[in-house]
């Protein structure tokens, strides 16, 4: 057919064999059955396939990966965006590295130490300094990942703007008042994002703002700490806007437990539809942001976009609220 348009998705999925088999039987590399591989050839055949050359050059450089650079991996977050940046850098036959820097002291180093070993560098929003960031796009090809572009250091990030839709339907549609937020701004740009649209929620609804969020982490224990924190007080919070599920569920746990009605006594919501959102009960309204689309999203800018002709500075993409039971909606 001559089809050169198809991607290794496609004819993975005509072949019925994993992404990265079409990878190595196009690279004759790695190990592969005879049968599968003559399944692949005849597809790739027969489709015209040809690998991306922007991929098979990055891959022919000095080292032949890239690295991706989190504060952290805990939490169901980061597992989704590994999976979809090392997908796409698999497809293109580039391996992948990842650092974790825990926040250390020595943070900084170790990310520029990295990025003298790969061809390619995603960093996730504020995990090193600004001055290293711009020390490491200028010795490699270099990507944020949730957060905003700097200096011509392009980014992807997801549109945290949602969350202050979900903060109105609290606040107009059910007619809940004093919310609390829990998130801890300080360091982290999706959260400050969504505690800013968390505040103009309320001023678009001429409701006073809370004067400052619960500044905790985003780990389940997180929230647990929260509800201690809130639920236990004078004047319990009538609603909790927290900054992602992980500390939602934490929340959730902490009602729960204290025998209070979610969401009769107090309401819940979060932001990034995890798996386990919809499995607990009450299911837990929130946010849906495509966390896979995320990471591939970023490997193959860093991959095949830069240095193109109209390249994207800034891909953000789109999330959406789900009203779910936690918030005081019935159940669709």
């Amino acid at each position: 057919m001559g089809n050169k348009r198809l991607t290794v998705r496609e004819i993975a999925r005509i072949a019925e064999v994993s992404v990265a088999t079409v990878s190595r039987v196009s690279r004759g590399t790695g190990q592969v059955s005879p049968e599968m591989r003559e399944r692949v050839l005849r597809v790739i055949d027969e489709y015209g396939y040809r690998p991306s050359q922007m991929g098979r050059a990055l891959a022919q450089q000095k080292h032949g990966s890239v690295a991706i650079v989190f504060p952290g991996l805990a939490g169901p977050y980061f597992s989704e965006l590994v999976q979809g940046f090392e997908a796409e850098a698999v497809a293109a036959g580039i391996g992948v590295h990842i650092l974790v820097t825990h926040h250390r002291a020595d943070s900084d180093g170790n990310v520029l130490d990295m990025a003298s070993r790969v061809d390619g560098v995603a960093v996730h929003g504020d995990t090193v300094s600004t001055e290293t960031m711009r020390r490491i796009a200028a010795e490699v090809p270099t990507v944020v990942l949730a957060g905003r572009p700097l200096d011509g250091v392009p980014a992807v990030r997801a549109d945290n703007s949602a969350i202050g839709e979900l903060t109105r339907h609290l606040l107009v549609d059910h007619g809940y008042r004093g919310l609390a937020f829990v998130g801890n701004p300080d360091g982290s740009p999706d959260v400050t994002e969504r505690w800013e649209a968390f505040k103009a929620a309320h001023k678009a609804a001429r409701v006073a703002v809370p004067r400052s969020p619960i500044r905790l982490g985003l780990q389940q224990s997180d929230g647990v700490l929260a509800a201690g924190e809130l639920l236990d007080g004078r004047k319990p919070p009538r609603a909790v806007v927290c900054a992602n599920d992980e500390t939602a569920l934490g929340m959730l746990i902490g009602a729960l437990g204290r025998g209070l009605s979610v969401p009769g006594e107090v309401a819940i919501t979060g932001f990034d539809d995890v798996p386990m959102a919809s499995l607990v009960q009450p299911r837990l309204t929130t946010v849906r942001q495509p966390i896979r689309e995320l990471g591939a999203t970023t490997a193959r800018l860093l991959i095949s976009g830069l240095g193109n002709p109209g390249a994207v500075m800034d891909a953000v993409l789109t999330t959406e609220p789900v009203l779910r039971e936690s918030c005081g909606c019935p159940r669709t």
